[in-house]
């Protein structure tokens, strides 16, 4: 990534990652119905999930989520809310409660109702269980009778039918014993038990039942694990998968291939650095806004772009998706490559031998393929990055737990950007994970659930202005993501508001 010196790295090619939240837009697939025989989907991961937790599992390319449990709501590309397992929804004036009519005849795959009262058990446990519990924390859930449910936030919610639309539905059975081994489910599939290896295959069963079963044609869903960017790109061209995501180092081989083609996802993320201790309670160095902007100011971002990203990218300034509200138009990059500056602002602030940083990573994500060139590039502040390698189910809650201040990771960014304020800029965001207070930051949020219009958008850039000033980020390019997928199926454009990859319905 990034300067004039890292030379060896500036060969590696990134995978573009997950993660537990993600963004969009798009170009590419055909839309027009697919003629297909084929009666099983067979889909490449290039992640694994987490395991069964409906709480716990990120929205990035997680096939088995959505073939599982269904939602309340659905969000569409556009982050609007269309009907799931409710059939109409009303949300009061003060933006605080959403108030549904759920429809009648659904079952989870246990046999027991898709009812009231367990979504009412669902947002309940969401609330106080899982990475993004910060979202929900203070509902009150009430369902006075089977078909009606009203969920009401603490405060305006500007966000309510996104925040809605996250929610995968269990049973209160479940939920009461935590019992995760066997997911519960009335989303469009469910699990076979006998085709499944955990962390290796995935296999799933048509239910005929489900509310929308006319939108997901195959009978059968496989999703494969597949890590290791050279065996996606075989599995695609042998026929062993239907489609995958793949990285910018195998999409030139992949456009060459006979049979495959190519969806490409348009600068749906942002590579950054979250620097969430700004008031320097972990890290007291990290309290000044000098060391802040000199950590923006070692990273050469046309290099990031042309080279690690070969060229499938565009420099970042800022953190928010070009065209959103919060997206400021024209701005200049305040901390253009300046590592001679750098150095100086480091100098200035007190912090010339620098400090040690650690700095959390999940394999397979892309983060750890961008750690070389980001400890090379802080090392030149003397800024020591010491890398923590994390695993396991619960792997996401240690990433956002708050005992690494300072994440790195290619999040996504949202077409509706107060869903970007709200999970990284907020105090209680999921990915401001110190969850420090800033008035400033607080009263524009505080316009923003007030005002409509042009009145928010103002505020949103208000804000987008103000942390950049403040160097709360470290920004570094905005990659493009692949699709890559067999000739013999259709893949419609994407209909995840998050923009990260085609959905389970686009298959076709």
């Amino acid at each position: 990534m990034r300067s004039n010196r890292r030379r060896a790295l500036l060969a590696l090619s990134i995978p573009i990652s997950a993660a537990i939240a993600l963004s969009g837009c798009t170009s590419g697939p055909s839309s027009s119905p697919a003629s297909t025989a084929k009666e099983t989907l067979t889909l490449g991961m290039t992640a694994d999930i987490t395991g069964w937790d409906p709480s716990n599992q990120p929205a990035y390319q997680n096939y088995p989520m959505e073939a599982i449990w269904d939602t309340l709501i659905r969000c569409d590309a556009n982050g609007k809310p269309t009907p799931g397992l409710a059939t109409s929804w009303k949300i009061s004036d003060d933006q605080r409660t959403l108030s549904a009519t759920l429809r009648t005849g659904q079952k989870f795959s246990d046999g027991t109702p898709a009812d009231s009262a367990a979504v009412k058990a669902t947002f309940d446990y969401a609330a106080n269980s899982g990475a993004g519990s910060a979202r929900y924390k203070g509902l009150k859930v009430e369902a006075p009778d089977a078909t009606h449910v009203s969920i009401t936030w603490p405060t305006a919610n500007p966000l309510i039918v996104l925040n809605t639309c996250n929610v995968a539905i269990t049973t209160p059975k479940v939920l009461a014993t935590k019992s995760f081994t066997t997911p519960v489910g009335s989303g469009p599939y469910t699990l076979d038990k006998s085709g499944t290896t955990q962390g290796s295959v995935y296999s799933f069963s048509k239910n005929n039942a489900y509310w929308d079963a006319k939108d997901y044609p195959y009978k059968k869903l496989v999703v494969k694990v597949i890590t290791s960017d050279t065996a996606v790109l075989n599995a695609l061209k042998t026929g062993q998968i239907d489609g995958s995501l793949i990285t910018t180092s195998t999409v030139n081989q992949a456009k060459s291939s006979a049979g495959v083609k190519i969806y490409t996802l348009k600068g749906p993320e942002t590579t950054r650095l979250l620097i969430t201790d700004h008031l320097g309670k972990v890290i007291p160095a990290l309290g000044n806004v000098d060391v802040r902007r000199a950590m923006n100011m070692v990273f050469d971002k046309q290099a990031i772009a042309d080279k690690l990203y070969l060229g499938n990218a565009a420099p970042a300034s800022q953190i928010f998706k070009p065209g959103s509200d919060a997206y400021i138009a024209g701005m200049k990059d305040p901390y253009p490559y300046d590592v001679a500056k750098a150095k100086a602002l480091m100098k200035q602030a007190g912090y010339e031998k620098g400090f040690t940083l650690t700095i959390p990573v999940i394999a397979n994500t892309g983060v750890d393929q961008l750690m070389p060139y980001v400890t090379q590039q802080l090392g030149l502040i003397n800024i020591k990055v010491e890398q923590k390698a994390l695993s396991g189910p619960n792997m996401y809650n240690d990433l956002l737990g708050g005992k690494y201040p300072v994440p790195l990771w290619p999040l996504g960014n949202y077409g509706e950007s107060l869903q970007d304020i709200y999970d990284y800029v907020l105090q209680g965001g999921i990915w401001n994970v110190e969850h420090q207070p800033d008035a400033t930051v607080d009263g524009l949020w505080k316009t923003i659930t007030m005002t409509s219009g042009d009145a928010r958008t103002k505020a949103e850039q208000q804000i987008n202005t103000y942390i950049t000033d403040q160097a709360w980020f470290v920004p570094m390019a905005y990659p493009n993501s692949f699709y890559a997928y067999s000739s013999k199926i259709t893949v419609q454009p994407t209909s995840d508001y998050a923009g990260l990859n085609p959905q389970l319905q686009n298959f076709k």
